[in-house]
């Protein structure tokens, strides 16, 4: 029988966390590596022994890993992609749990794209949304077709976040709007304001792997440059960003994390053309008090609230 060895890099904090995860996923069967809690061993038994093995020391440094074990099939193929997005969403989530970077052995990269590909299939969203995997042929009928290879970047369409922008989309674009979308990632939502009418979208991310995913997905709907452009930089720390990306907006939207947009709330206003249109997601049920009323101390008006598997989303003005 052939298996493949799966390791998820965390620190620990995050070794419950991934845990936790992973049982969720019907993952139960894991070997924890926790570089802490082997320093303490260490620090604690040193009365035991006159030598430590540098090489030991050297494979423990930095590593809190744990790793489980697939069959190497359909099934185990199909449990890779949900743990795959499991992890993007926690990444999302949180930013202090490690790299959270999933690796195989006895399986090559490529096959392992491959295989999880098939997983992938056409999702439809809303009521006017379907999300069509690049590899994927479907007949969207009187649906809008939304192609995309979400490659690495966050943005599947998968993710209840996601799903409560997109459905929020299609209420909020009537056509001909000016949409800018923080924390792009895929370029899904940018894209999607696209093909739903919107006239032209400015996608903003951190991560220069999103320029690349943004504008590959702008192509694959037929959206150009000239509708969509792509900028790397943090408007709440670049001040040659914020400039950039200026004011006067239709629809903001920010698919980002709590934190992220209770930061970016004192912003926002400054963004919107008057009486334009912020829409956010990515907050988590424990943190939904604490975003709203930082929308509401800075001038926001909450006009919808969306709920899907305990994440929120809020439409503002």
């Amino acid at each position: 029988m052939h298996w493949l060895e799966v390791h998820i890099d965390t620190n620990h904090a995050g070794l419950e966390e991934v845990q936790a995860l992973l049982s969720g996923a019907d993952v139960d069967n894991v070997m924890v590596e926790d570089e802490e809690e082997f320093r303490d061993f260490l620090e604690n038994n040193r009365d035991y022994w006159d030598y430590v093995d540098e090489e030991l020391e050297r494979h423990m440094a930095g590593r809190s890993r744990i790793t489980f074990y697939l069959e190497a099939g359909d099934q185990g193929f199909a449990k890779l992609g949900e743990v795959r997005l499991r992890l993007e969403a926690l990444k999302r989530e949180r930013q202090d749990l490690g790299t959270l970077l999933m690796t195989l052995e006895d399986v090559r990269d490529a096959d392992w794209e491959n295989n999880w590909k098939q997983y992938y299939k056409p999702m439809e969203i809303g009521k006017r949304l379907l999300v069509i995997p690049q590899w994927e042929k479907a007949d969207p009928g009187e649906r809008v077709p939304l192609y995309l290879d979400p490659g690495l970047t966050f943005g599947t369409g998968a993710h209840a976040t996601t799903r409560l922008c997109l459905t929020a989309l299609e209420d909020l674009v009537r056509g001909g709007e000016r949409v800018l979308d923080l924390g792009c990632g895929s370029g899904i939502l940018s894209v999607a304001a696209l093909r739903l009418g919107a006239e032209s979208a400015l996608a903003v991310d951190i991560d220069d792997k999103c320029r690349t995913a943004a504008r590959e997905n702008a192509g694959l709907n037929g959206i150009g440059p000239d509708r969509l452009e792509v900028l790397v930089g943090n408007l709440l720390t670049d001040e040659t960003v914020a400039e950039r990306i200026g004011g006067g907006w239709d629809l903001v939207l920010a698919n980002i994390v709590a934190d992220v947009i209770i930061a970016l709330a004192p912003r926002v206003r400054g963004l919107l053309r008057p009486g334009g249109t912020f829409l956010c997601s990515g907050v988590i049920e424990g943190r939904s008090v604490e975003v709203e009323a930082a929308l509401a101390a800075n001038g926001l008006t909450i006009r919808d609230r969306r709920e899907e598997n305990g994440w929120y989303a809020f439409t503002c003005q």
